[in-house]
């Protein structure tokens, strides 16, 4: 085994096969790059027996209330991902797992009531400036490709009270779910209640707001099913 392939399998890429026209240069400046991410993974895991000592974090990382997160082996935080853990059930991100640059995961949006918490599973990435409002609660599954600039809202205001400013109204958890081995186009956005079943293909910039079953392919604003990727039919 090489030493590029060493590499690449420390950082959770078995049987990666590099594209042949990478030159060496390039391949140096990412080891130096994840080297140091190694390091300073070892530092960020030391006191935390729920942070794996092989995670990989990047620089300007920011994380409030370590003592609500667990991270899974070989997961990458990248350079500017911030999280603020406090949360009833915390934050768990699995094995493998990336989190792209100046992503936001925040659980507590006020002092008032403390949010539910995100969970995400294994060899799930997403793309850099994703924002997790984990009020309500959000739990990803495992195997989901996620593009750059995805929101999720797992709150909702309440607005239906004429007589009331909406901001006095309260506000509704219903939480979000997404299954496993789902594609999620850049931009798309998910509120509160949405949910999609394992197998989904979600447009660039659609809007989720309910639930859909497995295997749908949905677009638009607010999202509907457009086809199905097991060819059933429409109708049904």
């Amino acid at each position: 085994m090489s030493i590029i392939d060493r590499l690449l399998k420390f950082a959770g890429k078995d049987n990666f096969q590099l594209d042949s026209t990478i030159g060496v240069g390039y391949i140096l400046r990412q080891c130096w790059k994840y080297g140091w991410m190694m390091v300073r993974g070892r530092f960020f895991s030391i006191g935390y027996n729920q942070i794996a000592n092989s995670v990989f974090i990047g620089k300007k990382v920011k994380v409030i209330e370590k003592k609500h997160l667990a991270i899974g082996e070989k997961t990458k935080l990248q350079d500017g991902v911030y999280i603020d853990a406090l949360s009833r059930k915390g934050v768990f991100i699995g094995e493998n797992v990336v989190i792209g640059r100046n992503t936001r995961i925040e659980c507590t949006g006020g002092l008032q009531s403390v949010g539910k918490g995100v969970k995400i599973g294994n060899r799930t990435t997403f793309g850099n400036d994703c924002t997790f409002g984990a009020a309500g609660g959000i739990e990803i599954g495992d195997d989901v490709v996620a593009g750059q600039f995805i929101r999720f809202h797992s709150e909702n205001h309440n607005f239906n009270d004429k007589t009331k400013l909406i901001r006095e109204q309260g506000v509704t958890h219903k939480g979000i779910k997404i299954g496993n081995n789902c594609w999620i186009g850049a931009g798309a956005v998910f509120l509160d209640g949405a949910e999609l079943g394992s197998g989904c293909v979600v447009g660039a910039n659609a809007v989720i707001t309910k639930k859909f079953p497995s295997d749908a392919v949905i677009a638009g604003i607010p999202a509907k099913v457009i086809s199905y990727r097991d060819g059933r039919d429409m109708k049904k």
